[in-house]
């Protein structure tokens, strides 16, 4: 297998505070991790780290072949398709969900002084489709559903040619059907790129997608446990990391917690 994210014993101080590590972590390609773990557990630093997006204080990141501190990571990033609520509300008002996909092609936030060809648009609807959300094509994208908006924002993150994608509590706020619905468009896109490596932040286990393949559990910035999805998705391992009595279960690839002995 081939090696896409390399970490070793990285570290992420913020105003002299470490918020992150040391961590040592190995993706390959077609791995796809979820991390879990309570508020200010590292998990977004962890994924700005992995998506190109921050660099480590110290240690050593890989990505892609690059090293951070001695490649010009632009073209990495562009390699690389995010989603998040701080896009959602960075995207100007107005814009049509057609051209929020669109946007996805060179990781902007507006199409502004961009040129779209009709191959363009076309590669965009068709992502639009695969998520299930080719019918909103010519609508404004804030007046969409919050279930919606993540659906498109899947599939302008999938736009290009992407190799690793980054998902940032992609069902925070969610209801039950929207939640389903965006899991298995999650679903849908890894079965179409068996290559993709996905690494997703969530705090609750029901919303992990059946794809995932691996686990990592940070507490305090610090890791609890990780690798494959089964030896870490624990009771013993999610009581250490979330500091309550929970028991695990699984499901036809679906995990859940109840709370209790």
């Amino acid at each position: 297998m081939s090696r896409i994210v390399e970490l070793d014993r990285v570290t992420v101080r913020v105003a002299g505070t470490q918020v992150l590590g040391p961590v040592s972590l190995g993706i390959d390609a077609g791995q796809r991790w979820v991390l879990l773990g309570p508020n200010g557990g590292g998990k977004t630093t962890l994924l700005s780290v992995i998506g190109a997006r921050l660099q480590p204080t110290s240690g050593r990141a890989r990505v892609l072949g690059h090293t951070y501190g001695q490649a010009d990571m632009r073209g990495v990033r562009a390699a690389i398709g995010h989603t998040s609520h701080t896009i959602s509300d960075l995207l100007p008002a107005g814009l049509r969900v057609l051209d929020v996909v669109l946007t996805g092609k060179r990781s902007v936030l507006a199409p502004w002084f961009q040129r779209y060809g009709d191959a363009d648009r076309e590669v965009a609807g068709r992502r639009l489709a695969e998520v299930g959300a080719e019918h909103l094509a010519d609508r404004t994208f804030t007046t969409c559903s919050q279930g919606e908006r993540q659906r498109v924002l899947l599939a302008r993150a999938m736009f290009a040619d992407t190799s690793i994608l980054v998902l940032d509590e992609p069902c925070a706020g969610l209801d039950l059907g929207a939640r389903e619905r965006l899991l298995a468009a999650i679903d849908a896109a890894v079965g179409r790129r068996p290559d993709l490596v996905v690494a997703l932040a969530t705090h609750h286990l029901e919303e992990i997608p059946a794809s995932m393949t691996h686990a990592a559990l940070l507490a305090k910035g610090t890791p609890i446990a990780s690798g494959t999805i089964e030896t870490t998705l624990t009771s013993e391992h999610l009581r250490a990391c979330f500091g309550v009595d929970v028991r695990v279960a699984r499901h036809a690839d679906r995990w859940s917690t109840t709370a209790g002995p």
